[in-house]
């Protein structure tokens, strides 16, 4: 993942200005960042069933998705799960879709985690029902898929985008951030006259 050391928002600028996964999601605390490869483990109808069955899979250093489908505002999970998932299954990062409860303990703990926002009324913890064309689906579509998560928030690069053009991209953008701040810093240009007159080019 070395090529991920970029901040967030180049890799969407690579993107061209896209592969926000759900721009809800927040840290929970300050200066966090995680990238991975991403594990799917959805929750369905009020319950946290599902997302307790997949985890058990859950490979080591991937970034666990959890999507809330159905769930309303309910709290996917809390102090638990988030332990079990970064301490034991050691995933660089959960992202959810959803909200979280025990925050006082995942803030205490500076776990590295991206959600909604925060309940105390949580999902059911029983078998409820998992809509499986809808799980086999997304998991095909993302899983294999690299997320990059710090605190402006969450993007994913799809499977299909990780070609050798990315990866130059990223490469490229690095250089021309280093430019413009020297733009600014050491020639005293404004901003306009760097970003929208790329008045560098004409030296």
């Amino acid at each position: 993942m070395s090529a991920f050391t970029t901040k967030k928002y180049e890799v969407a600028d690579v993107l061209k200005k896209t592969g926000e996964v759900d721009n809800r999601l927040r840290s929970i605390t300050p200066r966090a960042r995680a990238v991975g490869k991403v594990y799917y483990a959805p929750s369905f109808n009020e319950s946290n069933w599902y997302t307790h069955l997949f985890l058990q899979d859950a490979p080591k250093k991937s970034i666990i998705y959890v999507e809330s489908i159905n769930c309303g505002n309910r709290a996917i999970f809390g102090s638990l799960v988030a332990k079990y998932a970064l301490l034991y299954k050691q995933a660089k990062g959960l992202v959810v879709s959803g909200n979280l409860r025990d925050v006082h303990t995942l803030i205490k703990e500076q776990y590295p985690i991206w959600c909604w926002g925060v309940t105390p009324i949580g999902c059911f913890n029983k078998d409820l029902g998992i809509d499986q064309e809808y799980y086999e689906k997304r998991k095909e579509e993302l899983e294999g898929s690299i997320m990059v998560a710090d605190d402006s928030g969450v993007i994913i690069v799809k499977k299909d985008q990780l070609t050798k053009e990315f990866l130059k991209g990223l490469e490229n953008i690095e250089v021309l951030e280093d430019i413009w701040f020297d733009c600014i810093d050491r020639l005293k240009y404004s901003t306009f006259e760097t970003v929208c007159l790329k008045k560098y080019e004409k030296k």
